[in-house]
């Protein structure tokens, strides 16, 4: 009857042919938006600690633009812009890996240079006392032990994505809401689908918040 509640509906075996593609989806986005915006961000990050503001400034100013801007407008724009520009339709699916890429990654870049000057001086010198390069310094030394001190940090960001993958819904893409959404049309069932989809996210997000806190408590251990 319409304006009730729907009980039924709540049972995973009937939303869950609509939702299983959207929900595969997010996490694979998820997935993919963390290790490129890490590895991305990485990159950025370094680049900034160089000293050499000809390489800095542009590095600042792009991380700065995407932190300055909500993550749908930047969708809507790499959604829109480019094949507009390029005479080329890209697709909704990868728009949102792009997009999601590039945005996280100054997100991580800021995450990493904090992690990395949050390294004690002395060990930098210990490895240029050893004869390393700066690259190898890095790479043996330093980003080691900031990667370890900023797990934390790296997991609560993905919770963060996680979430903000339903954003991808506002260029089409078929999103964990979006089969959620589907799923309510089908059956005739609107309010019961968001409910629902607010259930799933809500179980997803607090498995990697309590995640994030058994990671937090292990590093501590680990100091």
């Amino acid at each position: 009857m319409p304006g009730t509640l729907d009980l039924d509906f709540f049972r995973w075996d009937v939303v869950a042919p609509f939702v299983a593609k959207g929900l595969g989806y997010s996490v694979w986005l998820t997935i993919v938006a963390t290790l490129g915006g890490i590895c991305f961000g990485t990159v950025l990050a370094l680049v900034r600690l160089l000293g050499k503001p000809t390489l800095e400034r542009p590095v600042a100013i792009y991380v700065n633009i995407m932190r300055s801007v909500p993550l749908v407008m930047v969708l809507l724009w790499f959604f829109l812009i480019i094949p507009f520009v390029t005479g080329r339709p890209v697709g909704a699916e990868m728009s949102a890996v792009v997009t999601f890429v590039a945005f996280e990654a100054a997100y991580f870049s800021e995450i990493v240079r904090a992690g990395i000057q949050a390294i004690a001086r002395g060990q930098f010198n210990a490895g240029f006392a050893l004869g390393m390069t700066y690259g190898q310094n890095m790479r043996f030394v330093v980003l080691p032990q900031a990667f370890r001190n900023m797990l934390p940090v790296f997991l609560t960001q993905v919770v963060i994505l996680f979430q903000d993958t339903s954003l991808v819904y506002a260029i089409g893409a078929y999103d964990l809401l979006k089969g959620f959404e589907t799923a309510g049309k089908n059956v005739g069932r609107p309010v019961e689908a968001y409910l629902l989809a607010a259930v799933v996210y809500f179980l997803v997000c607090m498995a990697l918040s309590t995640a994030v806190r058994l990671v937090q408590k292990r590093v501590q251990i680990i100091r």
